[in-house]
C-alpha cells in the first residue's frame, strides 16, 4: 500500500480504490433464504438457481469474490433468513449481532452475498459503521480490476454507473480522472454526497457512443476473419473452470490464467491449426457467475459478440467441483439470455475440464458416464493442466467443423506439385497414398471452396459421408 500523499486525508493515494481494498478487514454474510419461495418473490435476483445450490457453497464463492480483489476476509458466515426484510434484507436479531461483531473485530467493509436496494444498504452502513456492497457491486469492482483494454474499461465504467444511477454515491471524482477503478471501496470525498444525475447521464451517453465505434471496429476485425474464412471457436464457462489455462495450452499463448474467479476479463482470440490442417480462430471469454447482474450482460455484449458469432462454443466445465452441475446451468441462463440455444448439440461442445483432479472410482465413474452418453452429444474430458485429452479434443473441433462438409477421393500426378501445396493449403487431407503412378488423396473441403476444388481438379470424385 502506497502511503498517503501530501495534502489529503489519510489512504488517499494515485490508486484509492486499490489501497484501500487490499487487505481491507472484511466479513461476508450470505443471506440466503431457507425455502424457495413461489410467485412475485421468487423472482428475486438471489433466488436464481437456489434450489439447486447448497448455501455452504454460495458462501464459499462469495469469499472467492472477496478474495479476488485481496480482501482481508476476517469471517464468512450464513444469515438464513425467511424473506427478506424491506428496510435492512436480515432481520434485526442479525442486524444486531453482525453490528457486535464488526465492533469486536474492527471490520471496514461488509459483503452482502445478495442484491440489496439503495434503502437497504445504506441503512445497513449506518446500523453497522462500516461500508457494506452487496453481490452486485462486488463483481463490478472485480470486473473494474481485470479490465485491460479500453473497452473492457468502457464496459465496466457504463455498468457501474447504470448500477449506480439510482442510489446515493460518495464520490464521483472517477469521472474527471477516466480511471479503472470505480470508488466501491474508498477514495477521495468519501461522504455522503447525492449523485449529480445528469454528470452520470452525459458520461453514459459520451461512453455508449464509444462502445458504438468499438463494436463498429470489432464488427470489422470479424468481417475480415470471416473473409479467410477460418471458423470461430469460443470458450464459454463459469468462472475459474479453467478456460484461460485450456486457451494456452491450445494456442501457446501466455493469457492470464490463475486459480482465481475472473482472472480473463478482456477477450483474446488467436489461431490454431486442426489435426488435419484446418485452421480456426479460439476465442478466450470472460467467465459467467451465478446471479450475474443483468447491466453487466447488456455492458459486455460488445465483448460477448465473439460468442454470439462463434461457430462452435466450447462449453468448459470443472468436473472435479462439487457444484459442476449447477455452475453448467448458470452459464445455459447467460446464453438463454444471448439468444443462444445451450441445447444445440452441432454447435455447443462441452469439455469437462480438471480431469487430473480426479482420481480412483470418481474417474471410472464419469468415464462410464461419458460412455453412455449418446456419440453426437459426448463431453471431451480433458486436463488443461496436463494436456490430457487435449488432441481428442482438437478432433471433436475438426469434427463438429466439418459436418455437411464434401470429402473428394482425388489422383495426383507426382509431379504436380503446385495442385498438392494448393490442396493443403485450401483443403483437409485426410488420407494419403504415394503410388509410383500417382498420389492418392482423401480430402474435405468448406463448402465455399468446393466449387474452386472442382475447377482444378475436375476429374475428382464425390465420397460419401
Amino acid at each position: 500500500m502506497s502511503s498517503p500523499e501530501p495534502g489529503h486525508g489519510a489512504g488517499f493515494s494515485t490508486e484509492p480504490e486499490y489501497d484501500v481494498a487490499a487487505g481491507t478487514p472484511a466479513l461476508v454474510i450470505g443471506p440466503y433464504l431457507t425455502q424457495q419461495r413461489s410467485g412475485r418473490d421468487a423472482a428475486q435476483p438471489n433466488d436464481t438457481n437456489e434450489a439447486s445450490r447448497p448455501p455452504s457453497a454460495r458462501l464459499e464463492e462469495a469469499v472467492g469474490l472477496a478474495a479476488a480483489i485481496d480482501l482481508n476476509v476476517v469471517e464468512a458466515r450464513l444469515a438464513m433468513i425467511s424473506s427478506p426484510r424491506p428496510s435492512t434484507y436480515l432481520g434485526k436479531g442479525k442486524v444486531d449481532e453482525i453490528k457486535e461483531f464488526v465492533e469486536e473485530h474492527e471490520i471496514k467493509l461488509v459483503v452482502m452475498d445478495c442484491a440489496l436496494s439503495p434503502v437497504q444498504q445504506r441503512n445497513l452502513e449506518r446500523a453497522f459503521g462500516a461500508k457494506v456492497i452487496d453481490r452486485t457491486g462486488l463483481i463490478l469492482e472485480i470486473f473494474g480490476r481485470r479490465a485491460r483494454t479500453s473497452e473492457g474499461s468502457l464496459q465496466v465504467e457504463l455498468a457501474h454507473l447504470a448500477y449506480q444511477k439510482s442510489r446515493l454515491v460518495r464520490s464521483w471524482t472517477h469521472l474527471e480522472r477516466q480511471r479503472g477503478g470505480f470508488g466501491f471501496l474508498g477514495g477521495p470525498g468519501e461522504t455522503q454526497i447525492e449523485a449529480d444525475r445528469r454528470l452520470i447521464q452525459e458520461r453514459m451517453t459520451r461512453i455508449e457512443r464509444d462502445l458504438a465505434g468499438v463494436t463498429r471496429t470489432r464488427g470489422l476485425h470479424r468481417a475480415s476473419r470471416r473473409r479467410v474464412p477460418y471458423p470461430i471457436v469460443a470458450f464459454v464457462g463459469y468462472t475459474n473452470a479453467g478456460k484461460s489455462t485450456l486457451f494456452n495450452r491450445m494456442t501457446k499463448a501466455k493469457v492470464l490464467a490463475q486459480d482465481m474467479l475472473f482472472a480473463t476479463l478482456d477477450p483474446t482470440s488467436r489461431a490454431i491449426g486442426l489435426p488435419h490442417g484446418e485452421k480456426a480462430i479460439l476465442s478466450d471469454t470472460v467467465g459467467f457467475i451465478s446471479d450475474l447482474p443483468t447491466m453487466l450482460v447488456a455492458a459486455f455484449r460488445a465483448t460477448l459478440e465473439d460468442v454470439i458469432e462463434a461457430d462452435i462454443l466450447l462449453h468448459v466445465r470443472d468436473v472435479s467441483h462439487g457444484e459442476t452441475a449447477a455452475q453448467a446451468a448458470d452459464v445455459e441462463t447467460v446464453l438463454r439470455e444471448l439468444d443462444i440455444d445451450p441445447d444445440d448439440a452441432g454447435r455447443i461442445i462441452e469439455v469437462w475440464n480438471k480431469s487430473d483432479l480426479l482420481v480412483g472410482e470418481e474417474r471410472e465413474r464419469l468415464a462410464a458416464q461419458i460412455a453412455r452418453m449418446a456419440p453426437e452429444s459426448r463431453p471431451a474430458l480433458v486436463s488443461a493442466l496436463s494436456g490430457e485429452g487435449v488432441d481428442d479434443l482438437l478432433l471433436l473441433i475438426e469434427e463438429h467443423i466439418a459436418r455437411g462438409r464434401p470429402s473428394y477421393h482425388i489422383l495426383l500426378d507426382p509431379s504436380d506439385g503446385k495442385g498438392l501445396n494448393w490442396l493443403y493449403e485450401n483443403a483437409e487431407v485426410l488420407g494419403r497414398d504415394d503410388r509410383d503412378e500417382a498420389l492418392a488423396l482423401r480430402v474435405r473441403i468448406a463448402n465455399e471452396k468446393e466449387p474452386r476444388l472442382l475447377r482444378r481438379f475436375p476429374k475428382a470424385r464425390r465420397l460419401r459421408n
